[in-house]
Protein backbone atom coordinates (compact mmCIF):
# COMPACT_ATOMS: atom_id res chain seq x y z
CA UNK A 1 0.00 0.00 0.00
CA UNK A 2 1.41 3.30 -0.48
CA UNK A 3 1.66 6.16 2.03
CA UNK A 4 -0.74 8.76 1.89
CA UNK A 5 1.58 11.12 3.29
CA UNK A 6 4.10 10.39 0.28
CA UNK A 7 1.54 11.29 -2.08
CA UNK A 8 1.94 15.27 -3.96
CA UNK A 9 -0.43 18.16 -3.25
CA UNK A 10 -2.79 17.95 -5.92
CA UNK A 11 -1.78 21.41 -7.89
CA UNK A 12 -3.93 23.66 -9.92
CA UNK A 13 -4.39 22.67 -13.78
CA UNK A 14 -3.08 25.58 -15.69
CA UNK A 15 -3.40 24.31 -19.59
CA UNK A 16 -1.54 26.29 -21.89
CA UNK A 17 -4.25 27.70 -23.56
CA UNK A 18 -4.96 29.18 -20.47
CA UNK A 19 -1.58 30.55 -19.61
CA UNK A 20 -0.87 31.48 -23.29
CA UNK A 21 -4.15 33.95 -23.06
CA UNK A 22 -3.19 35.24 -19.65
CA UNK A 23 0.53 36.21 -21.01
CA UNK A 24 -1.27 38.12 -24.18
CA UNK A 25 -3.64 39.72 -21.62
CA UNK A 26 -0.54 41.90 -20.17
CA UNK A 27 -0.22 45.12 -21.02
CA UNK A 28 3.62 44.57 -21.44
CA UNK A 29 3.20 42.29 -24.35
CA UNK A 30 0.52 44.54 -26.32
CA UNK A 31 2.77 47.27 -25.84
CA UNK A 32 5.77 45.43 -26.94
CA UNK A 33 3.43 44.30 -30.43
CA UNK A 34 2.42 47.52 -31.09
CA UNK A 35 6.26 48.55 -30.84
CA UNK A 36 7.14 45.91 -33.17
CA UNK A 37 4.61 47.09 -35.72
CA UNK A 38 5.75 50.80 -35.74
CA UNK A 39 9.24 49.74 -35.69
CA UNK A 40 8.57 47.81 -39.05
CA UNK A 41 6.85 50.79 -40.30
CA UNK A 42 9.64 53.30 -39.18
CA UNK A 43 12.04 51.11 -40.42
CA UNK A 44 10.80 51.80 -44.58
CA UNK A 45 11.17 55.00 -43.63
CA UNK A 46 14.71 55.13 -42.57
CA UNK A 47 14.88 52.80 -45.62
CA UNK A 48 13.48 55.26 -47.39
CA UNK A 49 15.13 58.94 -46.20
CA UNK A 50 18.32 56.83 -46.64
CA UNK A 51 18.45 55.62 -50.03
CA UNK A 52 16.25 58.20 -51.53
CA UNK A 53 17.18 61.69 -49.35
CA UNK A 54 20.66 61.20 -47.83
CA UNK A 55 22.73 59.46 -50.43
CA UNK A 56 22.39 61.13 -53.81
CA UNK A 57 23.55 64.46 -52.56
CA UNK A 58 26.68 62.19 -51.14
CA UNK A 59 26.74 60.49 -54.36
CA UNK A 60 26.81 63.56 -56.21
CA UNK A 61 29.61 65.08 -53.67
CA UNK A 62 31.46 62.20 -55.27
CA UNK A 63 30.85 62.94 -58.88
CA UNK A 64 27.78 60.59 -59.32
CA UNK A 65 28.76 57.57 -57.98
CA UNK A 66 25.61 55.29 -56.75
CA UNK A 67 26.60 53.66 -53.03
CA UNK A 68 24.01 50.92 -53.95
CA UNK A 69 26.03 49.65 -56.77
CA UNK A 70 29.89 49.81 -55.35
CA UNK A 71 31.16 46.56 -55.46
CA UNK A 72 34.52 44.40 -55.42
CA UNK A 73 33.23 41.80 -58.12
CA UNK A 74 35.34 38.32 -57.39
CA UNK A 75 34.04 36.44 -60.06
CA UNK A 76 32.40 38.01 -63.17
CA UNK A 77 29.16 37.00 -64.66
CA UNK A 78 29.38 35.19 -68.09
CA UNK A 79 27.40 36.75 -70.53
CA UNK A 80 27.46 33.48 -72.58
CA UNK A 81 25.24 31.89 -69.74
CA UNK A 82 21.57 32.32 -68.16
CA UNK A 83 22.79 31.35 -64.64
CA UNK A 84 24.01 34.87 -62.69
CA UNK A 85 27.83 33.70 -61.50
CA UNK A 86 28.75 37.38 -60.32
CA UNK A 87 30.37 36.50 -57.35
CA UNK A 88 30.61 40.23 -55.29
CA UNK A 89 31.21 42.24 -52.22
CA UNK A 90 28.32 45.03 -51.72
CA UNK A 91 30.16 47.11 -49.67
CA UNK A 92 28.29 49.96 -51.03
CA UNK A 93 24.55 48.08 -49.64
CA UNK A 94 26.81 47.65 -46.46
CA UNK A 95 27.46 51.76 -46.22
CA UNK A 96 24.13 52.72 -46.87
CA UNK A 97 22.97 49.71 -44.04
CA UNK A 98 25.43 51.31 -41.29
CA UNK A 99 23.90 54.84 -42.17
CA UNK A 100 20.15 53.47 -41.50
CA UNK A 101 21.64 52.29 -38.01
CA UNK A 102 23.09 55.62 -37.32
CA UNK A 103 19.89 57.35 -38.05
CA UNK A 104 17.85 54.66 -35.97
CA UNK A 105 20.28 54.46 -33.18
CA UNK A 106 19.98 58.12 -33.66
CA UNK A 107 16.43 58.52 -32.93
CA UNK A 108 15.84 55.71 -29.79
CA UNK A 109 18.99 57.68 -28.41
CA UNK A 110 16.52 60.83 -28.74
CA UNK A 111 13.24 59.17 -27.30
CA UNK A 112 15.53 57.44 -24.59
CA UNK A 113 16.52 61.48 -23.15
CA UNK A 114 13.06 62.85 -24.09
CA UNK A 115 11.51 59.74 -22.01
CA UNK A 116 14.21 60.37 -19.11
CA UNK A 117 13.72 64.05 -19.33
CA UNK A 118 10.09 63.62 -18.34
CA UNK A 119 10.96 61.03 -15.67
CA UNK A 120 13.06 63.54 -14.08
CA UNK A 121 11.23 65.88 -14.33
CA UNK A 122 8.45 64.06 -12.77
CA UNK A 123 10.86 62.96 -9.56
CA UNK A 124 11.32 66.67 -8.96
CA UNK A 125 7.85 67.93 -8.65
CA UNK A 126 6.25 67.88 -5.36
CA UNK A 127 3.67 65.02 -4.74
CA UNK A 128 0.58 66.61 -4.21
CA UNK A 129 -1.49 66.62 -0.80
CA UNK A 130 -2.82 63.18 -0.19
CA UNK A 131 -6.54 63.12 -0.29
CA UNK A 132 -9.11 62.73 1.74
CA UNK A 133 -9.54 59.37 3.37
CA UNK A 134 -12.71 57.33 1.86
CA UNK A 135 -15.33 57.31 4.43
CA UNK A 136 -14.65 54.14 5.83
CA UNK A 137 -11.36 55.14 6.49
CA UNK A 138 -12.84 58.87 8.01
CA UNK A 139 -15.02 56.46 10.35
CA UNK A 140 -11.95 54.18 11.59
CA UNK A 141 -10.15 57.12 12.36
CA UNK A 142 -13.10 58.82 14.41
CA UNK A 143 -13.50 55.42 16.24
CA UNK A 144 -9.82 55.60 17.28
CA UNK A 145 -9.89 59.01 18.41
CA UNK A 146 -12.69 58.07 20.63
CA UNK A 147 -11.40 55.03 21.93
CA UNK A 148 -8.02 56.82 22.91
CA UNK A 149 -10.09 59.85 24.43
CA UNK A 150 -11.83 57.53 26.55
CA UNK A 151 -10.93 56.56 30.45
CA UNK A 152 -9.25 53.65 31.15
CA UNK A 153 -11.52 51.44 33.08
Amino acid sequence: MSDPRLKAPALPRITILSEFREFIARGNVIDLAVGVIVGAAFNDIVKSLVDNVVMPPIGLLLSGIDFAHLQWVLRTDDPATRANELVAIQYGLFINTLIKFVIVAWVVFLLVKGVNAIRRKDAETPSKEPSAPAPQEALLMEIRDLLKDRPAA
